[in-house]
């Protein structure tokens, strides 16, 4: 039976070492001389507004609308540039996910399923050298829609043919949308005391 396994990208395949908070204040620090919670409450607003539109460059109307607030004349596109490097700098992958990835590919297709825009998430997993493991990266951008719902899980199906399909991941809208979807859910936790799915799965491979 051919099985396709499809996986999550932050929070699954790496992991942040410091809040996104965090990571905007460096960048709003440098390049504003001001890291304050407004600031980010702004940004949050107006990234949020334009992911869940769907818009093509959710990143980049965040960083105009803290420069509008700030009432700086700086470069978003240099904002989102710093964003997206502080993102590369601060992710890991965890131990064991590579020889994991290459045991899996032996015997089942594998691939990303993400929400986020392609190119942003496709750029994380080159910077860690993640993408040769996958056939296809399905983001929510390619479908229309974001996890949980089920267009994402259908257009992963069109790019993969196979008889079962598997979504890991690590939120509810990985579990919930992959359940209703007709994929079997497997959920990563990264909470203190929580066993290390990696570690397991290498085990089990």
């Amino acid at each position: 039976m051919t099985t396709a396994i499809f996986f999550d990208c932050d929070g699954t395949l790496v992991r942040f070492e410091r809040s996104y908070a965090d990571l905007l204040r460096g960048v709003f620090e440098a390049e504003l001389g001001d890291a304050s919670d407004s600031l980010l409450g702004v940004y949050d607003e107006a990234f949020t507004a334009a992911f869940e539109a769907l818009e093509p460059e959710p990143v980049r109307r965040g960083m105009e609308a803290v420069l509008k607030e700030a009432t700086e004349d700086g470069d978003p596109n240099a904002m989102v540039a710093s964003l997206q490097a502080a993102e590369h700098e601060h992710t890991t992958v965890p131990e064991g996910t590579d020889e994991s990835l290459d045991a899996l590919r032996e015997s089942n297709r594998l691939g990303v399923l993400t929400n986020g825009v392609g190119d942003w998430q496709r750029e994380k997993l080159a910077a860690h050298d993640l993408l040769p493991y996958f056939e296809t990266v399905v983001s929510s951008y390619d479908a229309g829609a974001h996890k949980p719902d089920p267009a994402p899980f259908e257009h992963a199906r069109r790019r993969i043919e196979a008889e079962e399909y598997v979504m890991v991941g690590d939120s509810d809208s990985d579990i919930e949308g992959a359940r209703n979807a007709g994929f079997v859910p497997v959920r990563v936790q990264e909470e203190d005391g929580a066993p290390d799915f990696w570690a397991t799965l290498q085990a089990l491979v």
